[in-house]
């Protein structure tokens, strides 16, 4: 007989698809100003969403619905993060949606929808409702960078993405049939079991591993798995930019995770090497080409492919320490890149895109309290103290020295010092180039304002308090 699923489990699941539905009916029958009630909906979905998935899953370990899904620490560490991040991002997007008349409560569907897919990457314990849950996130994410039909740049992006991303899909499916049919199962932990046997599944389950580990470089963006982040950055409009910058890669933890520690880790000595090489040619290149761009959101995308290179340096560690610098580096990380996109739409206003580094000059004259938001999280990004991404930075490299990995933390010390280079670029006009004299006066709203200003805060304070969120990483690792 079989065993009824526990649905207590998945409901931050139920709670998001739900709540998707409602907002679909409220904004068709009650449209109201500048949708106003799916936009709220929105953002209560989320906010009940992190909670219930902190709610269910911290603290448990448990398998259900056949043993496709798992409820745990790390899912619920992650689904609460994913979600606090979507609540930033949509809270940023609305002023600057109206400004440019997008606004549509399809952007926020959308958004839930994308969020519904991280989450059920969070708690696959099945390569088939991973691969269900990868495949939902990324649609969605298709759909928001040609949100904005009248735009050639964006629907160029959109579709060098999709081509792109179906080639990946089509690359990890394909690595999945291999290894399934070496193992036997979908089931993650039967994979590990057959993984970790004498022959290790042969030469099929190694060919296997080699197109999943595609499959995943390309969800992150590593090089050489990165063409498509600095057209999508700078085709999207800003809002689905920022979507695309910072919840995906939370998620993309939970895929790394659940499908190469999970299921796969018995197999380290075998993908660790590439893990390693993806790090070196991810810091080099990103920071390389980032040293050249003029464009801040083309620069935003090359500096996010140099951080992905830290996260491998982290997961090429194959530890438990790694794994929890890493998923508090990609927190942190999208975190501030929130605030460095919400200057971005600060700045921009109907009719003008603030897209160029000169567009930053003499903020500090114009604005000093949004200077010195942006100076934060320049320096966070830099990895200089007291922000968090030097105490992101620093977990990652202690990991990789405590794993042996001593020379490849030294080149992620080397790539960090060459990307100060062109974050200080971004300072100097922030700080000491004046500003045109056609320059106008800010016009965001006071909810931009607060939110941006608390966002520049929170990058400040998770550096000079960091235990909490460390505690909480360690923790879904299972360590002290």
């Amino acid at each position: 007989m079989t065993e009824m699923p526990a649905f207590s489990l998945a409901v931050p699941e139920i709670w998001l698809l739900s709540m998707a539905c409602v907002v679909l009916v409220v904004d068709l029958f009650f449209p109201g100003r500048e949708h106003a009630p799916a936009f709220y909906l929105s953002q209560l979905t989320l906010v009940g969403a992190g909670w219930l998935a902190l709610d269910a899953h911290w603290g448990m370990d448990e398998v259900t619905f056949s043993g496709t899904y798992i409820a745990d620490s790390l899912s619920g560490l992650l689904k609460a993060s994913v979600a606090g991040l979507a609540f930033v991002v949509f809270g940023y997007a609305r002023d600057y949606l109206r400004q440019f008349d997008l606004l549509q409560s399809e952007f926020f569907l959308i958004g839930l929808f994308a969020v519904l897919g991280m989450f059920v990457m969070a708690s696959a314990h099945n390569m088939l409702s991973l691969y269900l849950g990868l495949e939902l996130l990324s649609l969605s994410l298709y759909t928001l960078v040609a949100y904005d039909r009248d735009s050639w740049r964006g629907s160029e992006a959109a579709m060098k993405y999709f081509v792109l991303g179906a080639l990946s899909s089509g690359m990890m499916l394909y690595g999945m049939s291999m290894i399934y049919g070496a193992s036997g199962s979908l089931d993650l932990a039967e994979i590990a079991a057959a993984a970790a046997a004498p022959d290790q599944g042969g030469v099929l389950m190694a060919f296997g591993l080699v197109f999943v580990f595609v499959g995943v470089a390309f969800k992150f963006g590593a090089v050489p798995f990165h063409m498509w982040i600095p057209d999508v950055y700078q085709g999207a409009s800003t809002p689905s930019a920022l979507f695309v910058a910072t919840a995906p890669k939370v998620a993309a933890i939970a895929l790394f995770i659940r499908l190469m520690e999970g299921g796969l880790g018995n197999l380290f000595s075998h993908w660790q090497d590439m893990a390693i090489i993806l790090a070196v040619a991810s810091l080099v290149v990103g920071n390389l080409m980032a040293l050249v761009q003029t464009n801040i959101k083309r620069l935003l995308g090359y500096s996010a492919i140099s951080h992905i290179g830290f996260l491998f340096v982290g997961f090429a560690a194959g530890s438990p320490e790694g794994y929890a610098a890493v998923t508090f580096y990609a927190i942190t990380y999208a975190i501030t890149t929130a605030a460095a996109f919400g200057v971005v739409m600060l700045l921009s206003r109907r009719g003008f895109e603030a897209e160029s580094i000169d567009d930053m000059r003499g903020l500090m004259q114009r604005h000093g309290g949004f200077a010195v938001v942006m100076i934060i999280v320049m320096f966070s990004l830099t990895g200089i103290p007291p922000t968090v991404g030097f105490y992101a930075k620093w977990l990652v490299l202690q990991a990789a020295i405590n794993a042996g990995l001593v020379w490849l933390a030294v080149v992620a010390v080397f790539a960090a010092v060459v990307g100060a280079f062109y974050y200080l670029r971004i300072l100097k006009a922030v700080c000491f180039d004046s500003p045109d004299e056609q320059t106008p006066a800010l016009q965001a709203t006071a909810s931009m304002r607060v939110l941006l200003a608390v966002n520049g805060a929170v990058v400040l304070a998770a550096g000079i308090f960091p235990d909490t969120l460390v505690a909480a990483c360690r923790a879904a690792f299972g360590l002290a």
